[in-house]
């Protein structure tokens, strides 16, 4: 049987009049509890009942809170101050390990613009942010990392342990759309991850200008870890733009873009932006979780039918990262891509 939006569908999220902003969206953003995943021997019901809160939370909002998820306080604690680390560098060295087509590495303030999403609308500014990205498996060869004495272990043993957390979530995922729950696990044997360490100065922002413009994120699952320093703003379907409330140890995830063409526009890729309005530096850590490059991500069977028709052509997960990068990043792929032809 087809899935459609209207499935295993719960009570809706409040209604808000067009414009209205929320102060806290602990009314809208679900709150999901990993501990059943932690268990030795899995819970068949348990899982169940994790897998419809996450069918609920991805076809409303796009965007849920995980707690019990396993990943030490320290640990995240700490990968905020290499972040501090990093950014605090002198700026020659900083540019002597330029983000590449290839590579991983360091993207100057204002490195980037938003034109993969069209929600950031027809004027785009630069956004008004700088980052390390470190890589693995993908099309990425290499990662250019700092001079910093433990730093590209740091960065490593982090990504250890998000794909650990990404692969404990895929049989949920694969229960929620009604599959079996090995369903995805060729496609992430070697999964196309990114680890982005964001720095956002306080500052005056014009007119559209953004740290980080309107835009959806390109992956599968993005997780990003609570973070001190507000900033972050999301817009769920039937919402103004609203605030995710603090929640100390959880991660906010969202799906991404490649996870809408997974399950043919079933699940949501939610809008979000992103501002540093407080008087000291905001830094982000996200974590993007996808697919291995050449898997091809074409809608799950669960989501097709004669009534929903797939409304993508198949592409592999590499193919559409390549045009995501390119198309935000021209100035430093120097390869110029136009919008996105499914």
């Amino acid at each position: 049987m087809a899935l459609t939006t209207q499935d295993r569908s719960t009570s809706p999220p409040p209604e808000r009049q067009p414009g209205e902003n929320a102060d806290s969206s602990s009314d809208v953003i679900p709150v999901l509890d990993l501990a059943p995943l932690n268990e030795p021997v899995p819970d068949p019901a348990a899982q169940a009942a994790l897998a419809a809160e996450l069918r609920d939370a991805l076809t409303e909002v796009g965007f849920f809170f995980i707690v019990n998820h396993g990943v030490p306080a320290e640990t995240i604690e700490h990968m905020f101050d290499e972040a501090r680390r990093l950014h605090a560098l002198p700026q020659p060295v900083k540019d002597s390990i330029p983000m590449g087509k290839l590579a991983g590495g360091y993207l100057g303030m204002g490195g980037g613009t938003s034109y993969a999403s069209d929600i950031a609308g027809p004027v785009r500014k630069p956004n008004q942010n700088e980052a390390f990205f470190c890589h693995r498996h993908g099309y990425h060869t290499e990662n250019q990392f700092p001079p910093l004495e433990d730093f590209a272990q740091s960065c490593e043993t982090y990504i250890d342990q998000l794909i650990a957390l990404g692969s404990r979530m895929l049989p949920i995922l694969a229960l929620s759309l009604d599959l079996p729950t090995d369903y995805f696990d060729p496609h992430f044997d070697k999964p196309s991850v990114t680890l982005r360490m964001s720095h956002y100065p306080p500052m005056d922002y014009d007119d559209n200008e953004w740290g980080l413009a309107p835009h959806t994120d390109s992956s599968v699952f993005t997780f990003l870890p609570a973070n001190d320093v507000p900033g972050l703003e999301i817009r769920p379907a039937g919402y103004d733009w609203i605030k995710p409330p603090q929640m100390a140890g959880s991660y906010l995830v969202n799906s991404g873009d490649m996870l809408k063409r997974w399950t043919n526009n079933v699940y949501l890729s939610t809008a979000h932006r992103a501002r540093n309005l407080s008087a000291g530096d905001r830094y982000a850590v996200p974590f993007f979780y996808g697919a291995r490059d050449d898997a091809l991500v074409d809608p799950v069977p669960t989501t097709v039918s004669d009534d929903r028709p797939a409304r993508h052509e198949p592409i592999t997960y590499g193919d559409y990262q390549r045009w995501f990068l390119n198309r935000n990043y021209e100035n430093v792929t120097g390869e110029k891509v136009g919008t996105f032809e499914s």
